[in-house]
């Protein structure tokens, strides 16, 4: 059976059947492992005078069962210009990831409202997508997103059509036909349906939380499922109103029978650990099955130095793999790659020397040539049990091999 080639690795995918809402996509990501805390402590940074409570609890809309958000406003003014929310967010010292995201929303959403009232986007006077609530699902959700995409290594967000509904909507420029005009524009060049539900089943936020986040309109074919999600929205419909946000594979980035095995590059950026941690860290991920460790220095933002570490191994092991940094290490979040690799042919030997045995890799160049190389832990074997240091016991191993290999049918080959 052929699969279809296909650069999606890791993505968030969203079926948003039902539609789109911000407080559904907050309790959407909170549901598929965003964390709740963390994304109070980050709130807390934007300057609304502690004038909300985000809650959190399980919920179910017929027999689904998922994660509810309410955000609960001590201040239900609803007007704001673009301008003061942006500079809300650049002020409130939030990841940059997060802050260029939840900016990102709010342009989109800016851009769509001057269209339609035909005025410059710094007029854009926001109504229910000023308010509180809305702020706080906005930059919540870019909070949720960044914390999934480095815990999960996300490299897409997809979806499926977006369902917006029927019938009519009260806003605050009066009674408007679903979608309102700022849900139309923003869900132009995305996949849509209407009329599945009776009423607005995506608003302007959930449009624009889309609109900024989609980076491609594919969906891979096939795919595999890794977690699903469940937000559970406020209205009640003829069918379930849950939003549905999965983080899949394509089945190609996890296995391709065309090129073989898939690899995976695991990083991490640590900057709070003691170096001595680091080895014993390399240890158990050896152990744990990684093709290679190894440590970078870097420096990070406001010039703090710090060690990327990273880990090359086969789809096979990567979550475990994944799993041992974040238990063994002070990392809180870490990213995936998937990648391919090309190697040489390659055999490996046993070769008697006076010292021991001693095994040598042999490959094989693409123009025919043949090398080898011996194991080190060998050499650091029979250095010890001879009592020679390690600079000897190499030479006379590596003169002994020599002479093993020419005195045969391998006298083509040539050291590394």
């Amino acid at each position: 059976m052929s699969v279809r080639t296909n650069t999606v690795a890791t993505a968030l995918l969203y079926q948003p059947s039902a539609g789109i809402s911000g407080d559904m996509n907050l309790a959407a990501l909170i549901d598929l492992g965003a964390d709740p805390a963390h994304i109070r402590r980050e709130l807390g940074k934007l300057p609304l005078n502690g004038e909300f409570d985000l809650r959190v609890s399980k919920a179910s809309k017929m027999g689904v069962h998922g994660t509810r958000v309410d955000v609960v406003c001590a201040d239900q003014s609803d007007h704001r210009h673009h301008s003061n929310i942006a500079r809300m967010i650049r002020e409130a010292n939030l990841d940059p990831e997060v802050t260029d995201l939840a900016l990102s929303v709010f342009q989109h959403i800016a851009k769509a409202e001057a269209k339609i009232h035909d005025i410059d986007i710094d007029q854009v006077h926001f109504h229910e997508v000023g308010a509180i609530d809305s702020i706080v699902d906005i930059v919540g959700g870019a909070i949720a997103l960044v914390e999934l995409k480095w815990r999960f290594g996300i490299r897409d967000v997809l979806t499926l059509p977006i369902e917006l509904g029927s019938g009519f909507v009260n806003c605050a420029h009066g009674r408007l036909a679903v979608p309102a005009p700022a849900t139309q524009e923003l869900v132009q060049g995305l996949p849509c349906l209407y009329g599945g539900v009776d009423g607005e089943s995506t608003t302007p936020t959930g449009a624009g939380l889309l609109a900024a986040q989609v980076t491609r309109p594919d969906v891979p074919e096939p795919m595999l499922v890794r977690k699903t999600g469940y937000g559970i929205g406020h209205k009640d419909f003829a069918s379930a109103n849950v939003l549905r946000v999965a983080i899949i594979d394509s089945a190609d980035a996890v296995k391709a029978p065309s090129s073989g095995q898939s690899y995976f590059h695991i990083e991490a950026n640590i900057d709070d650990m003691p170096a001595e941690a680091f080895e014993p860290l390399a240890q158990s991920l050896f152990a744990q099955g990684a093709d290679d460790v190894y440590f970078s220095p870097i420096i990070m933002k406001k010039s703090r130095p710090a060690t990327c570490i990273s880990v090359l191994c086969d789809a096979a092991h990567r979550d475990a793999l994944a799993d041992t940094i974040l238990n063994e290490s002070s990392t809180i979040g870490l990213r995936y790659k998937a990648f391919e690799k090309r190697v040489l042919e390659r055999e490996t030997r046993k070769i008697p020397t006076a010292l021991g045995e001693v095994a040598i890799k042999i490959v094989t160049q693409p123009n025919g040539q043949r090398r080898w190389k011996m194991e080190h832990d060998d050499i650091v074997a029979l250095a010890g049990e001879s009592g020679l240091d390690y600079a000897t016991a190499r030479r006379r191993a590596d003169r002994d091999i020599a002479d093993y290999l020419n005195a045969g049918d391998d006298d083509g080959l040539e050291p590394c």
